[in-house]
């Protein structure tokens, strides 16, 4: 069978598992009253999503991993992916431990910010020494031939910042209905892109699978979510552009691809260092998205409009990614 019927089954069974067991899946945590615990500071138009169940994440981590060791059980001997592997599933059990404290709380502090910077930073630290024979030390310049190549003691400290940062960055963007997802869905389109060009078919079959069960879990997620994908998802999504990133050398890509992302955490800190040094906030509120519900949007329209942003960054980060 040949890479694009692989993929394509791939991307089939994930969208077709995920949307048979997700039902099941909500039905199980509105059973056990494992719903979401919104922040007393919260906007007042997003308090009545208390009882929203969330982990949804679980789900699209859970099932194209197993897809695709099913259906590609070959590239377990492909180091490069283990380590992608490892990256999504452990980020993904710290955000399920985040999200576990959460509900056993019955509160929106779940791991102390401090707590869950460590766990992360660990893991990294273990990959990266596991791993350290697929970590090239090398970031591709856009439109120069070649790339620079940088020592461990500075690369490695540069990719666990990188990991951090997108993590979290994409854990700011899940804060609407559909919006994390619908623009994770469009940045692993593009990797899927770049992944194809550059001949990196295991790769390439990984994504297809995920995107396949984002795809599953928009279906219940998109405007009114029926599920939330908690941390479990949102660290494990971070994670996993950052490991593919590094994989095929496309840090600098990373940035305009995940473009939303950044934003989103630009924004909080540049929010955050405002008040804190000036008492004066930059913004009406943030994560920024918020900010456009306060101004009057829909809660859809500002989705809509992200995934817009989305697009156009992601055509950004294709043309640097292959240039």
């Amino acid at each position: 069978m040949n890479i694009t019927l692989i993929s394509i089954l791939g991307f089939v069974l994930s969208v077709v598992i995920t949307c048979i067991v997700m039902p099941c899946f909500i039905k199980a945590l509105k059973k056990h009253n494992i719903n979401q615990s919104v922040s007393e500071y919260a906007l007042d138009s997003y308090k009545n999503k208390d009882k929203t169940p969330i982990m949804g994440g679980l789900i699209f981590v859970v099932v194209p991993i197993i897809v695709y060791l099913a259906i590609n059980h070959s590239s377990l001997n492909d180091r490069a992916m283990l380590f992608i592997i490892f990256s999504y599933v452990l980020f993904c059990l710290v955000g399920f431990a985040d999200d576990l404290m959460i509900i056993l709380r019955h509160n929106n502090e779940g791991l102390s910010p401090r707590f869950k910077l460590i766990l992360e930073i660990i893991i990294m630290i273990v990959l990266s020494f596991v791993f350290k024979d697929v970590l090239k030390c090398t970031i591709d310049i856009p439109f120069i031939n070649g790339g620079v190549t940088l020592s461990p003691i500075i690369f490695i400290p540069f990719m666990i910042l990188l990991f951090l940062a997108e993590a979290n960055a994409v854990n700011f963007t899940d804060g609407m209905d559909g919006l994390c997802a619908g623009v994770s869905f469009i940045a692993l389109t593009v990797f899927a892109i770049i992944a194809y060009i550059y001949k990196t078919f295991d790769l390439f079959i990984l994504i297809l699978c995920v995107l396949g069960g984002l795809l599953g879990y928009l279906f219940f997620n998109f405007h009114p979510a029926k599920i939330f994908m908690g941390d479990s998802g949102s660290l494990a999504l971070g994670a996993l552009f950052s490991s593919i990133a590094v994989v095929l050398n496309k840090e600098i890509a990373l940035f305009f691809i995940g473009g939303v992302f950044v934003i989103e955490m630009f924004c909080v800190c540049l929010q955050l260092t405002s008040v804190k040094l000036f008492h004066k906030r930059v913004f009406s509120y943030t994560p920024i998205h918020y900010a456009f519900t306060l101004k009057g949007m829909k809660e859809v329209n500002v989705v809509l409009l992200f995934y817009a942003v989305g697009i156009i960054l992601g055509v950004i980060g294709l043309f640097i990614g292959l240039h």
